[in-house]
């Protein structure tokens, strides 16, 4: 599966377009990831914790979005962007959405 942010893929054609595909990923941030950003907030520095959650759920969303376009048929999703928000009353979880067009390219 071809993945790119761009409306085409480069050397390729475009024969279908399949629809628009999503992949929606919603974490949950643990007490123990809070208090180790709270230190880190309160010090400087880089959140690790914060950091690999955000990449396992943009990881998760972008494997999520690229099953639902094979399953509809598509060998690759152009357009691709990848939103981020924080949700629930303590904003305590992160939603990742990964959106784009599936398509069959020759």
């Amino acid at each position: 599966m071809i993945i790119t942010t761009t409306p085409q893929v480069e050397g390729k054609k475009i024969v279908d377009y399949k629809g628009i595909v999503f992949g929606e990923v919603v974490n949950g941030v643990d007490f123990v990831k809070d208090i180790s950003a709270g230190i880190t907030n309160f010090l400087g520095g880089r959140s690790g914790s914060y950091e690999g959650e955000l990449i396992q759920s943009r990881t998760d969303a972008i494997n999520e979005m690229s099953q639902r376009a094979a399953e509809m048929g598509a060998n690759a999703v152009i357009g691709v962007d990848v939103d981020y928000e924080v949700l629930g009353a303590g904003n305590n979880m992160l939603m990742v959405t990964a959106s784009g067009t599936a398509v069959v390219i020759d």
